[in-house]
């Protein structure tokens, strides 16, 4: 969308919403910093750059080349590779004139609106558009870290993890079993571990089917479960003796310990569970760098203010992404590809001094059960009469009507479709 289109949509009536100062000086442009290179930061640059051509925009990003979490689980089946999950920055360089810096940040100077750099360079901004996804509350599992997690990876984090378990997964014994530790909500893809054991089970059912996937869940259901279940007894014997997948809801009685030399993980009360490959996806919280500069709540998460994407701690900085609290949207990419465009327009209304337009959210997950099925959920958002809080539009959305063979086979391809415009949207 250009910027001419996205103007029409600034019409919308509301009072400029920010302490943050103004910018000042007409004679120099402008400068937005957006750290954080995943769907949200870099739609976010891209969109205000065909907002505002004479913006200066700075992408501050560790990495030259970011794999996608979306789309990863599907390596485990062997439909895809690292390679073809991997996008670069190259066009938002050189066709949107974005600044990109590949360094990490050290920290954020709120008083004087300055970042510092691990190299020990600092950049100034006007404003700041935060997103910089999630970490994870390694003391969840006694036993369990960072260190760990290269032995037992969560894969949670697209890239070496990814690659580790499947190569775990494909080396496993024959008979050998899965154990997959869901987290507790709020997390990143809230359908992401149960598209992982479909995955994983498309890749035993050929080539070793008498092994076992066990999901270990905090959960007392989970997204899509209803869809996913039917996916399973179609394809890999759910709910029989011979079921290559088993869904265990440890609603009161989570997985707290894992026992590095036996492959065990337990249970509160005391329940042992052993494995040959173990992924353990601990809870989640914002990334350290928003904890760090005081922009997070008890729990670990950034509030904001949903009208304008500002951070409840700091007007002059915007949070998006897994990072934020935009319930009740999940924290997945599309979702930040849709916080971003919202984040975008309020930043170039608020530097231009503009009256603020009302945003709208949409989100779509498509998920994989087979190579050539899947299922999806779909849901549009809006601000409550008060403009204070995210609703669903009623009647909006919903998830797939039914497992079946025609609609299953339909959604795997628009889930490719999807993925692919999603990744051109933001990053092409």
């Amino acid at each position: 969308m250009d910027r001419r289109h996205f103007l029409k949509f600034s019409a919308a009536g509301g009072a400029l919403l920010t302490g943050c100062a103004p910018f000042q000086v007409k004679d120099t442009k402008a400068h937005v910093v957006v750290i954080g290179g995943g769907f949200g930061g870099a739609t976010a640059a891209k969109t205000l750059r065909l907002l505002d051509a004479n913006l200066k925009i700075t992408l501050i990003e560790p990495k030259t080349q970011y794999v996608t979490c979306p789309g990863s689980n599907w390596l485990f089946a062997g439909i895809t590779n690292l390679t073809q999950l991997s996008v670069d920055y190259r066009t938002l360089q050189v066709q949107y004139d974005i600044d990109l810096v590949t360094q990490s940040v050290a920290t954020i100077e709120r008083n004087i609106r300055q970042i510092r750099l691990t190299n020990g360079d600092s950049i100034g901004y006007d404003r700041l558009i935060l997103s910089p996804g999630i970490t994870f509350k390694w003391d969840a599992i006694a036993g369990y870290s960072a260190e760990i997690a290269a032995i037992f990876p969560h894969a949670w984090q697209a890239g070496l993890q990814t690659r580790i378990l499947a190569q775990q997964l494909q080396a496993m014994p024959q008979g050998g079993v899965v154990l997959i530790v869901a987290p507790p909500d709020p997390y990143r893809c809230p359908p992401g571990p149960y598209e992982r054991a479909s995955m994983m089970a498309c890749w035993i059912k050929q080539h070793n089917p008498r092994a076992k996937i066990l999901i270990l869940d905090s959960k007392r259901s989970f997204s899509k479960q209803r869809l996913f279940e039917a996916g399973w007894r179609a394809n890999y014997g759910y709910g029989t003796a011979n079921s290559l997948i088993e869904w265990h809801s440890l609603a009161d009685n989570s997985i707290n310990e894992l026992h590095k030399a036996s492959k065990t993980v337990i249970s509160e009360f005391g329940d042992r569970f052993t494995g040959d490959v173990l992924n353990i996806i601990p809870a989640q919280m914002a990334a350290n760098l928003a904890m760090h500069a005081g922009l997070t709540n008890p729990h670990g998460w950034c509030d904001i203010n949903p009208l304008t994407s500002q951070s409840v701690e700091d007007d002059c900085i915007h949070v998006i992404g897994d990072a934020a609290q935009f319930t009740p949207m999940p924290k997945s990419a599309f979702a930040a590809n849709s916080q971003a465009k919202a984040c975008a327009m309020a930043v170039f209304n608020l530097i231009h001094q503009q009256p603020m337009s009302e945003p709208h959210w949409i989100n779509t997950c498509y998920s994989l059960i087979a190579p050539e099925q899947g299922i999806s959920v779909v849901g549009v958002y809006r601000l409550d009469d008060e403009k204070r809080r995210i609703i669903a539009v009623e009647g909006a959305g919903g998830v797939s009507h039914a497992f079946e063979e025609q609609i299953s086979r339909s959604e795997a391809g628009y889930a490719r479709s999807v993925y692919q415009n999603l990744i051109k949207n933001s990053f092409g």
